[in-house]
């Protein structure tokens, strides 16, 4: 800064001079529109999210969520929940077709593009949802959709989190440099090929296309790692002499001759030592010896064989230490040859591949053959979802199969954590993990997030196929749901699919989390004050009551959860006291005083919850406006200060 108080942009270049780049020409990825791209994931939000009990399943105990907006508002209303998070995200995000892109972003207002992009036309009655290619923004539109959105994803993986998504050819490329700059170049793990069309398209100039991509990139790739996840086909494995698959090759060899080992040096190393074992007996007896020739040959007599390490005529080391070894033996680990003793490999599964493809085989699962399908296929997931619907089409254009779904969470060794998708559609992603979850017993949770796109008004620029998935829905709703919307099908989906795997697990079925709780995006539930306005009326109604008219109790709560930085799967739990209600979050975590006539009483109520639930750190939100007087309100907070709630934790909303 200057004398007078400005920036001197003479005197930082020459602060920074070996920071800045001075080359006329550098490499840089860049597009039209790229500044307010990044200005828009920046902007704080205006909006919230309103419960629907209706909607949901299971409201009172599921920790599953379900959130109709528009993402990029929803992520950013995420961001001080769920920061660091969430463990994977996948994407299935438009593919720049063309067509059916109805993502289109207002730098100015995002809750208001958002509410006229529900109706699918803007101000002038015009469509929003084509982005033809014919169109000079025709990637650009796509790249500024997509460039805020991943940079608040980012935010709320896990330090050893990872992000999936699904791309076809025509944006791969561009995705490829934007997740670099994001996410940085050397957190790249990987594309994978999805065979998802074994027949190839037929309406492919020169190719016909039969996979698509799957993008891999991780928060911090030195943290982030995949468990191997592929079961082996049975071929490959044979039952040893006690019941169990052991791989037919690839074993190591713990003690034999060995070419890897160091030469012993050290008599007294832990590595060193003989083996002399009896086979009829099941023995093993340990010996350290100096040197390969000494033998103890009166073991040796006794029916016992020698095994030691060697190479080129020198004593080597084992790969184990004696403990090691001896632990191996106890579990029948080890395989005995003429002249090695090998570690058994019981590994049932193989690391994925780089290329998917679509394969039916008898493999090895959990220590049996089974005969194990890997469906990636898009016609695959097509018929599950009639079955699953018991219709004759799907009602989803083109769905993710649960297959492709599954193989993504089980690379992920943590099953305790939360799956994120935020371009959700048909949310194959929600079945896929309440499937896993019935399959290993793991306690993932979903957080799907859908734009609620209007079936009837997509149905006029579908084309032929889309038209026909689009009706199905849309027949379907008819008797059940007054909204045409995708994320109506998609909720129906995810009821249909939890139960079907409750079914088919009854023991389980207590355990398994199969429902979800609904929320949509919608404008804050608080009023803003007008300092403009000359009408006193409006001004004094402020006064009297600060939340929007149609805005719920709960609505309110929920809000500050969001403000608050609470997980929106919180237990909420409702009291009465006098004319107030008070809100119980996450076991005293957070207290809400609403009502019309708020007393110190509240106080009193409220001291003796946390103690009951022994709660620390508690933050008690009040309604300001609507204590009985001044003295009312400032006894109450005088009491929860006197028991050990801080000031700075009484809050006023």
């Amino acid at each position: 800064m200057d004398t007078d108080g400005k920036i001197d942009l003479d005197k930082l270049k020459y602060i920074l001079a070996d920071k800045i780049e001075e080359a006329p020409e550098r490499y840089n990825f860049t597009w039209n529109g790229k500044k307010q791209a990044m200005k828009l994931a920046q902007q704080p939000s205006k909006a919230t999210l309103k419960p629907n009990k209706e909607k949901s399943k299971n409201w009172d105990t599921t920790e599953n969520l379900y959130i109709e907006g528009d993402n990029l508002e929803v992520l950013k209303l995420l961001q001080k929940s769920y920061s660091n998070k969430v463990k994977l995200i996948y994407v299935d995000p438009p593919y720049n077709t063309g067509k059916d892109f109805v993502y289109k972003d207002n730098f100015k207002d995002s809750i208001e593009n958002y509410l006229e992009q529900t109706g699918q036309v803007d101000r002038d009655g015009n469509k929003l949802s084509v982005n033809t290619d014919t169109s000079g923004r025709y990637h650009t539109d796509w790249l500024n959709m997509m460039y805020p959105r991943l940079k608040l994803a980012r935010n709320l993986l896990t330090e050893d989190g990872v992000i999936f998504l699904s791309i076809d050819d025509n944006e791969l490329q561009n995705l490829l440099k934007m997740l670099d700059e994001v996410f940085g170049p050397n957190n790249f793990v990987g594309i994978i090929s999805v065979e998802n069309n074994p027949k190839g398209r037929k309406n492919s100039s020169f190719i016909s296309v039969s996979s698509e991509y799957l993008v891999v990139y991780s928060k911090n790739k030195d943290k982030s790692y995949f468990i191997e996840n592929v079961p082996k086909n049975a071929s490959d494995m044979k039952l040893d002499e006690n019941g169990r698959y052991v791989h037919n090759s690839g074993k190591r060899v713990l003690v034999g001759d060995n070419s890897f080992n160091d030469v012993v040096t050290n008599v007294n190393s832990k590595k060193n030592y003989s083996v002399y074992y009896q086979s009829e007996q099941d023995e093993v007896i340990i010996k350290r010896e100096s040197k390969i020739e000494d033998s103890d040959y009166n073991l040796e007599s006794q029916g016992y064989k020698r095994y030691f390490s060697s190479n080129q005529g020198n004593l080597v080391l084992n790969t184990y230490t004696k403990e090691k070894f001896m632990e191996l033996f106890s579990n029948k680990a080890l395989e005995f040859s003429d002249d090695k003793i090998f570690e058994k490999n019981f590994n049932d599964t193989i690391r994925i591949k780089s290329q998917l493809v679509n394969k039916k085989y008898e493999a090895i699962v959990n220590g049996r053959k089974e005969n194990f399908n890997f469906d990636l296929t898009t016609t695959g997931a097509g018929t599950h979802l009639k079955n699953l619907f018991q219709i004759s089409v799907s009602p989803f254009s083109a769905p993710k199969n649960v297959g492709l779904l599954r193989s993504i969470i089980t690379l992920i060794d943590e099953k305790d954590c939360i799956v994120l998708d935020f371009f959700s559609g048909s949310s194959t992603t929600a079945e896929a993990v309440m499937t896993q979850n019935s399959i290993d017993l793991g306690n993932r949770r979903f957080i799907m997030i859908q734009l609620p796109e209007n079936l009837e008004e997509n149905l006029k620029t579908a084309d032929n196929d889309a038209k026909k998935t689009i009706q199905a829905a849309i027949k379907y709703l008819a008797g059940i749901e007054k909204n045409r919307t995708l994320p109506a099908i998609a909720e129906k989906r995810i009821d249909l699919a939890g139960d079907k795997i409750a079914t088919e697990n009854p023991l389980l079925a207590d355990q398994l989390d199969i429902g979800f709780k609904v929320f949509e995006l919608d404008k804050s539930n608080v009023k803003k004050w007008n300092l403009e306005t000359e009408n006193i009326v409006e001004q004094l109604d402020f006064i009297e009551n600060n939340f929007e008219p149609n805005s719920t109790s709960l609505d309110v709560v929920y809000e500050i959860m969001l403000k608050q930085g609470l997980d929106l799967a919180c237990s909420v739990v409702e009291h009465q006291v006098g004319s107030s209600t008070i809100y119980d979050i996450a076991y005293g975590a957070m207290l809400v005083v609403l009502g019309d006539a708020i007393e110190s009483k509240v106080a009193e109520f409220i001291i003796n919850k946390i103690k009951e639930e022994d709660a620390e750190n508690s933050v008690v939100v009040f309604q300001d406006n609507k204590f009985v007087d001044d003295s009312e309100k400032l006894n109450t907070i005088e009491a929860l200060n006197a028991n050990g709630i801080q000031y700075d934790d009484i809050l006023s909303i």
